[in-house]
């Protein structure tokens, strides 16, 4: 369960994407549009938030675009991972949220690993008023992992390397190699497993997933 409190964020998620995106060379000339939605994956040790972000974009030649975007939100910083931080934000009732490409965050590439894996899907959402009421919105993006692995299966690991990192992300973890799809192009992701992702007026395969070795 994905426990979100009714809060404001300063500056807010898509704010911090946009100036994130605005240092990648591969997103040159990309603009953010509005925020579509997104789905999450739960840190067993309650500690990071681990979100990923569906944004509507307009290339430079002014196509219509999808990012995929992976996030973590965590209550302290990342030691080793300054060259990954989009940047802080204000949390009206957690305070300060250091937020990270998701990517080179071992607990989100961890959770994202087990959910392909293990067939899994996205975390239901709990939201938490102000009021103390306690609210359950309907699912708007669904996620599904392809797999028929046991949770126990799925090997530990402390770190993440990024092998490459465009269009598509490509990762090596625990003798996987996994790729994680930034920018939607319609180029197929490798994989022996996948996620795949649907929304309203889409769906892809947004990750995959091969053994090493």
């Amino acid at each position: 369960m994905a426990v979100i409190h009714e809060a404001t964020l300063s500056p807010g998620k898509v704010e911090l994407a946009a100036a994130w995106l605005a240092t990648r060379p591969w997103a040159v000339g990309l603009r953010l549009g509005d925020r579509i939605g997104g789905y999450r994956f739960d840190d067993p040790a309650g500690e990071v938030g681990v979100e990923f972000l569906l944004v509507s974009a307009t290339d430079a030649d002014g196509l219509d675009r999808v990012v995929h975007l992976p996030v973590t939100y965590r209550g302290a910083p990342l030691e080793g991972a300054e060259d990954h931080l989009l940047g802080t934000t204000e949390h009206s009732a957690l305070g300060t949220r250091w937020v990270y490409d998701g990517c080179a965050d071992p607990v989100a590439v961890h959770v994202l690993l087990t959910a392909v894996l293990t067939g899994g899907e996205q975390e239901p959402l709990e939201y938490h008023r102000r009021s103390g009421r306690v609210e359950h919105p309907a699912v708007t993006v669904r996620a599904h992992g392809s797999g028929s692995w046991r949770a126990d299966e799925v090997p530990p690991f402390d770190g993440v390397s990024i092998v490459h990192d465009h269009t598509a992300a490509v990762l090596e973890a625990a003798g996987f190699e996994i790729t994680v799809k930034r920018l939607l192009d319609g180029v197929p992701v490798p994989g022996d497993e996948t996620l795949e992702v649907v929304w309203p007026q889409g769906r892809g395969v947004l990750v995959g997933v091969r053994r090493l070795g």
